[in-house]
């Protein structure tokens, strides 16, 4: 193992991982098509996606030949950092009306190198979501001056490509907050290691994959080390989808510059009988792909993620607080 990777990292560096879960869509066929439009207004630097209907949508319900639509957008690739829009769910129909205006607020410059991603869902009565398509839309080389462009046009569904599809639909949220606390050394100006305190508050809207039963818990690791050791978890807290955990985890042993190279996984699970099912996760760090000079495919914090991250090392002995969007992830290998 290399001299430079702390003494609290004991496994190797691993570029390594697994995908171990699936999101919630493939099971109906996509079918039919959207009608929407957009347009950018200068005046507000805003994007504006008029969504007007579907038609001929996969049914959910086989039986009655109906689903429960909403439309979901987000710019991509940064999903985070913008945000998911979508409309009102229009129950019981394959041909649903919608009427309603998206809007980024976004520089235009910005958008143009963005692509617009809107997908259909149905959300049964347990809020669960099923994929019924989407569509794709490059802004890089859209034509903003083409009137043509500002009408509502009908475009086919199609089936999900992009790696953003490995996401589910929303995956709820977290409240945390981060902090890190240098271990002054007499005599020395500058600490030769510190702790990293995580305080994990609070989820919201976490998804309901038993119906209404949920017995949630979070569990910690700091990559690279994905030993058991480096393992804490919180409690789980069953009968809600909005469990309150008020759970603090220390991790000691970080030099200055570890910060740069490690990364917090943070991933929710819903415990029943013997087995666990993966709700959503983040990994904050600085997000830049490598670690120690190896690139591994989990330092991939979104943008949010980073500026949290960011802040706490800019901030020591400062508790820093954020509430973040849940999402998949690729789980890094446990190592024994």
């Amino acid at each position: 193992m290399s001299k430079s990777v702390p003494a609290f990292l004991q496994d190797e560096v691993s570029g390594s991982v697994m995908s171990v879960y699936s999101g919630d869509f493939g099971n109906l066929e996509v079918k039919g098509n959207i009608q929407f439009a957009v347009d950018y207004v200068d005046s507000l630097k805003e994007l504006h996606i008029f969504v007007a209907q579907c038609k001929d949508l996969a049914a959910a319900d086989a039986k009655k030949q109906r689903s429960d639509p909403y439309v979901k957008t987000y710019l991509l690739p940064d999903k985070g950092k913008m945000g998911k829009k979508k409309t009102l769910v229009v129950k019981k129909t394959l041909n649903p009306v919608y009427n309603e205006i998206l809007r980024y607020k976004i520089e235009k410059e910005i958008l143009k190198t963005q692509k617009l991603n809107l997908s259909v869902w149905h959300r049964d009565t347990f809020k669960r979501n099923s994929f019924l398509g989407e569509v794709e839309l490059d802004l890089e080389t859209w034509d903003w001056d083409n009137k043509q462009n500002k009408q509502l046009k009908w475009y086919p569904l199609k089936r999900k490509t992009a790696p953003v599809a490995l996401e589910a639909e929303n995956r709820g949220e977290i409240k945390l907050a981060l902090q890190y606390v240098p271990e002054p050394i007499p005599d020395k100006k500058l600490p030769t290691t510190g702790e990293v305190h995580i305080w994990v508050k609070e989820c919201l809207d976490l998804p309901l994959l038993r119906g209404s039963h949920l017995n949630s818990f979070v569990k910690c690791t700091i990559l690279p080390d994905t030993s058991r050791k480096s393992r804490q978890k919180t409690r789980a807290v069953g009968k809600t989808n909005n469990p309150v955990f008020n759970h603090t985890m220390v991790y000691d042993g970080f030099r200055p510059e570890d910060l740069m190279e490690a990364c917090v996984e943070l991933t929710v699970w819903d415990h029943h009988k013997l087995t666990n099912q993966f709700l959503g996760g983040l990994r904050i760090g600085f997000g830049t792909g490598k670690s120690y000079g190896t690139e591994v495919d989990w330092m991939d914090s979104t943008s949010e993620e980073v500026a949290l991250w960011e802040k706490m090392v800019k901030s020591p002995n400062t508790w820093i607080e954020a509430t973040l969007p849940l999402r998949m992830l690729l789980i890094a290998k446990i190592s024994k």
